[in-house]
């Protein structure tokens, strides 16, 4: 009876170590081709973003704002950091600056009346209740080709202060704005595109 029950014991280690061994087979036979599928995906490289290379017209509006706020992201992502939400309250303030723009004559962060970006966001139902708000804001412009998002974005890239913003780690939210049109004061070279983009995040 001992000699039989240590016989049994042994088998039952060896049926315990065959299963194991079995299950884990399995269990890398599963496992294997999603790592295998993953990093597929690592090494596939990112799809365009879509619009990015769009000459804007009136028509194209909003394709192109969402490639602004998506080729953001892109350079965001390749600096390690979070994607930032596409808020509408933020595109309406931006789309709100471009055509201010385009309609008073001017190209600048501040508007005739006084009122900074800033101010604009803390009046609007995203910043009324939040204890601490903060805020950043790029604008550009360009005429011809340079004025697809793509342009842009390089353009605020290749700018220590815009480059500064697109990069800054505390915002959460943004939502941009694009105008087909230039301001008569910067009317040099044919038709154009003015921009802007609002960042932003509250905290509390």
């Amino acid at each position: 009876m001992p000699a039989l029950l240590r016989g049994g014991v042994r088998q039952t280690q060896r049926i315990f170590r065959a299963l194991i061994s079995t299950g884990l087979a399995l269990l890398l036979g599963v496992i294997a081709p999603v790592l295998a599928a993953a990093r597929a995906v690592a090494r596939r490289p990112a799809q365009p973003c879509p619009g990015a290379n769009v000459v804007p017209g009136a028509a194209d509006a909003a394709a192109v704002e969402q490639a602004t706020e998506c080729l953001i992201n892109r350079v965001r992502a390749s600096h390690g950091l979070r994607a930032l939400r596409h808020n509408g309250v933020l595109q309406r303030v931006a789309s709100g600056q471009v055509h201010q723009m385009v309609r008073w004559d001017y190209f600048a962060d501040v508007r005739p009346t006084g009122q900074t970006a800033a101010g604009l966001i803390a009046s609007t139902h995203y910043g009324a209740h939040a204890p601490k708000l903060a805020t950043g804001q790029n604008i550009g412009w360009a005429t011809g080709t340079e004025t697809t998002p793509a342009r842009i974005v390089s353009a605020w890239m290749h700018s220590a202060p815009h480059r500064a913003v697109i990069l800054a780690a505390r915002f959460r939210d943004m939502g941009a704005g694009m105008a087909p049109a230039l301001p008569r004061v910067l009317r040099r070279g044919g038709p154009g595109a003015v921009y802007a983009v609002e960042f932003a995040a509250r905290r509390g």
